[in-house]
């Protein structure tokens, strides 16, 4: 429960910076720290588990349309049905309610706001080269990250307990043994740091895993997976978390993992926006826009200098804190890696 002590911190500062907020529901969501639900947290009031075969129970899957199949632009394809790779991938923290420490299953508005932002942001720059899986579970309320009572605690851990087994209904009901990827945003990152530590990192399953992405959150590498170095590496992991230098509220903490998203190098230099090969917002217009943050790793966190464009300005955690857009700036370099990283992949494989 350590890593809640890295969100706890800067939640105080929050209190300085609500006016800065950003706009929607992304404001709501910063507002929503602040909500507290009415009682501990109790197994008696924990809402029914989801049953990963029925597929209500995932937002995404390939063999469906959904919002991980959306691309930037009609040049780029969703590649789904012919992926000879999986991705399994975790959601951030979409329920933001005082009802209760968990979310129930089917609840409108976080489904409404994992579809809508997670897969549609987050997921889709998987769509190029991998069929993506993305399980619905019962994530821990926000006002859990701040929680010092041990009710957070208790409904973090019941949150990991459906990661855990979604993961695993996925390599025995869909993957089947092929390669794959694990990704994951904010508290999802928090939830596959413990999985890659847990079940993947000293198991069989860590030969067929290409790469992971436990972004958005503190990870301290002592998960067991190697950090990824070079832009074709493979069997590691990348991390990062983008804010300013002069952030109000950041993430990550000095000697935590962070590797450049550009340059993918786990080293101090910077990266140019010239070499950005385009972000993306689909809350906005659309389309791909070119040279809009650059970034260099610096004390655990990775630093944009400066944002070039109007359309990146939702900052729910406050000034300079570039938490929603950890994909969304670099998701064409991502989109690019993969398929360096899968190249490699192949190459040690070719009898596969």
């Amino acid at each position: 429960m350590k890593k809640l002590v890295y969100w706890i911190g800067g939640v105080t500062i929050l209190l300085i910076v609500l006016g800065f907020l950003g706009r929607g529901y992304l404001g709501m969501i910063a507002m929503t720290l602040f909500m507290e639900p009415d009682q501990p947290y109790s197994q008696d009031r924990v809402p029914n588990a989801p049953d990963y075969g029925e597929e209500a129970n995932w937002a995404a899957l390939p063999h469906r349309e959904d919002m991980a199949d959306v691309t930037p632009s009609s040049e780029i394809s969703d590649n789904q049905d012919v992926a000879r790779v999986d991705v399994f991938f975790v959601h951030p923290t979409t329920y933001v309610s005082s009802e209760g420490w968990n979310q129930p299953m089917g609840h409108q508005g976080a489904d409404k706001r994992t579809d809508e932002w997670v897969m549609r942001d987050q997921a889709s720059v998987f769509n190029g080269c991998c069929k993506i899986y993305a399980p619905r579970y019962r994530q821990a309320t926000l006002f859990s990250f701040q929680d010092q009572s041990g009710s957070g605690e208790q409904s973090v851990d019941l949150a990991y307990t459906d990661v855990k087994r979604a993961f695993y209904f996925f390599i025995e009901n869909y993957n089947l043994g092929r390669p794959f990827i694990v990704a994951s945003h904010s508290q999802g990152s928090l939830h596959l740091d413990r999985l890659l530590k847990e079940e993947v990192a000293t198991s069989e399953l860590f030969s067929r895993m290409i790469v992971a992405y436990p972004v958005g959150f503190s990870v301290d590498g002592s998960n067991g997976v190697p950090i990824c170095g070079e832009a074709d590496q493979i069997n590691c992991q990348v991390s990062w978390n983008a804010n300013t230098t002069d952030a109000v509220v950041k993430l990550a903490k000095a000697g935590d993992v962070c590797v450049n998203p550009i340059s993918w190098r786990a080293d101090s230099k910077p990266a140019l926006a010239s070499d950005n090969l385009g972000s993306v917002t689909f809350s906005s217009e659309g389309g791909i826009d070119l040279g809009v943050a650059d970034a260099k790793c610096s004390e655990g966190s990775l630093i944009v200098s400066e944002v070039v464009s109007e359309r990146y300005d939702s900052i729910p955690f406050g000034p300079g804190n570039y938490h929603m857009y950890d994909y969304s700036f670099f998701y064409m370099n991502i989109r690019e890696n993969l398929e360096e990283r899968l190249a490699t992949y192949w190459l040690a494989n070719v009898s596969d």
